[in-house]
């Protein structure tokens, strides 16, 4: 076989014939792990919902996207509508993303009818391991930044701001872009339809109950 000879031209078609085999060994191992890889999304989003729900027998609806404007830039929220076995509203789940410390923080926050914080969890982050990937447990409840049973009408802001919250020891900045999560989920949960059939519903019961007890 008669030897390729080297010229500027043979070289820029090797190297564009070993890119296209490349790339296209690349798009199928992409192809072959996109499956698994979603799986595993939607594994860990049914498992965050109904840890932020605090509920396991629930049942969840197709999301609701909510688009809101924060800083200039135009935010999408995902919030899904969680009943129990009986078909009563627990609240809503609420996916919110913020630019941390290494790159995005996704916060899954779960919410009561009258917007009380019920839990939360990350759902994808790139924060310093050992420090801003603390946040998964810093603002459980019992701890240091316990954010539980909060509800976000006023801003929740970390303690060297001015607020109620202690920030994660040595990730102010982390623990800001977690807050900030929180408060924009919760704003956009309110802005819902859903929100205010749910507060208005459990006003009711409320008034209902009260009445029983006067009568009684």
């Amino acid at each position: 076989m008669k030897k390729l000879e080297s010229s500027l031209t043979n070289m820029v078609l090797v190297l564009t014939l070993v890119a296209v085999i490349m790339g296209a060994i690349l798009a199928y191992m992409n192809h072959l792990t996109e499956g698994p890889i979603n799986e595993q999304k939607k594994l860990a989003l049914d498992n965050g919902i109904k840890t932020v729900m605090v509920s396991d027998n629930i049942q969840v609806a197709e999301p609701q996207e909510v688009k809101q404007i924060v800083d200039g830039k135009e935010l999408v929220y995902k919030i899904y509508d969680v009943k129990d076995a009986a078909g009563k509203s627990l609240g809503a789940a609420v996916e919110s993303t913020t630019g941390g410390f290494g790159g995005d923080l996704k916060v899954l926050v779960g919410f009561d009818p009258e917007g009380k914080i019920l839990g939360y969890t990350l759902l994808e982050h790139a924060e310093t391991p050992g420090l801003g990937a603390k946040a998964d447990q810093w603002f459980q409840k019992g701890q240091k930044g316990d954010i539980i049973g909060k509800t976000p009408s006023e801003p929740l802001t970390v303690s060297k701001d001015g607020g109620q919250v202690d920030a994660i020891t040595a990730s102010t900045i982390t623990s800001r872009a977690f807050l900030k999560a929180v408060n924009n989920a919760y704003n956009a949960y309110k802005a819902t339809p859903m929100a205010d059939a749910e507060s208005g519903a459990t006003k009711q019961v409320a008034a209902e109950e009260e009445t029983k007890t006067v009568e009684e």
